[in-house]
């Protein structure tokens, strides 16, 4: 008996509701279908289903063993679909998990891109500000942020680095005046933006000094694109990740303020799991990635460093 056959066959029986079904999906005979499941249950010496003329139902065991085989046919076909060339074409869902942020800012406007690019690939992009467990949860390529690579048994490739820039709407520097040094913003409406990637001070360095601002209590969010709107408004002064703010320098929401200063550096990442037969579909967005995001973030870093949109 080929155990793989019977397990098949026992899973489509269950799915299908009858030996009938089950065997015209497989291409076998009804009495071939009923004779392996009598095989699987013989070498097993367990009973899985109950039979009666009317209907099929699981036993107890046979409901926990109908769990195992398809987790067990699960891992077979993927090792089939990588053998047969699954890590040559891209192709099927693409599960990427992200940071709010750079799923919404980057990540976003280039999926069409890749999509056009590799037609046979579906993305679904789930956003979240927490690191998820990536083989726990299903995902195929994890981006996120780090000073450094994160240390696990996965894989990391640096996408590019990104830094915080302070903002405020010009109707609120008219009113409160352009702060010239980082001490001035302590007689500043300073917005807080709560984020498990980022400190709450707003810490200044230079080779001399250091020097911290905690932001104030009037306004606290924990979504950058929430802050950046709150800002816009002429609520206060606001540090929130490059990315997000180029869009309101660009319509002229925002202006950046002490442009010398890059606060809160850190490096993206794209996370996946190590394997010997790399999924085209993981290897070909990450290689999108690495040319795309850095693409992206230059002409983010040009438009911040432009005068124009200083205050």
């Amino acid at each position: 008996m080929d155990i793989f056959q019977a397990m098949r066959v026992f899973v489509r029986v269950v799915e299908t509701g009858s030996f009938t079904a089950a065997a015209q999906a497989l291409g076998y005979s009804t009495a071939q279908t009923s004779r392996l499941l009598s095989e699987l249950e013989s070498s097993l010496q367990a009973r899985l289903l109950q039979r009666s003329t009317r209907r099929l139902a699981l036993t107890e065991v046979g409901m926990r063993y109908l769990e195992r085989c398809r987790l067990i046919l699960g891992e077979v076909d993927d090792a089939n679909a990588e053998a047969g060339g699954a890590h040559l074409i891209p192709r099927g869902h693409l599960r990427v998990q992200s940071t709010t942020g750079i799923g919404i800012q980057l990540l976003a406007p280039l999926i069409a891109k890749y999509t056009d690019l590799y037609p046979q690939v579906n993305v679904d992009l789930t956003l979240s500000q927490r690191q998820p467990d990536l083989l726990e949860e299903g995902h195929d390529v994890v981006i996120t942020l780090s000073a450094q690579l994160p240390d696990s048994d996965l894989v990391g490739q640096q996408l590019g680095s990104i830094y915080s820039v302070i903002s405020a709407a010009p109707s609120y520097l008219q009113k409160h005046g352009i702060p010239q040094t980082p001490e001035e913003l302590s007689e500043h409406r300073c917005l807080h933006l709560i984020d498990p990637l980022f400190t709450d001070s707003w810490t200044f360095r230079n080779e001399h000094s250091e020097q911290s601002i905690r932001p104030g209590e009037v306004f606290r969010v924990n979504v950058a694109e929430a802050m950046a709107k709150a800002a816009e408004s002429g609520l206060g002064v606001c540090l929130m990740p490059d990315y997000v703010a180029m869009g309101s320098y660009l319509s002229g929401a925002l202006v950046r303020l002490l442009p010398h200063h890059r606060l809160h550096e850190k490096s993206i990442y794209a996370l996946y799991p190590s394997r010997r037969f790399l999924d085209a579909k993981v290897k070909t967005w990450v290689e999108f990635l690495k040319i795309e995001i850095p693409r992206m973030l230059e002409e983010h870093q040009a438009i911040a460093d432009d005068p124009a949109h200083w205050a």
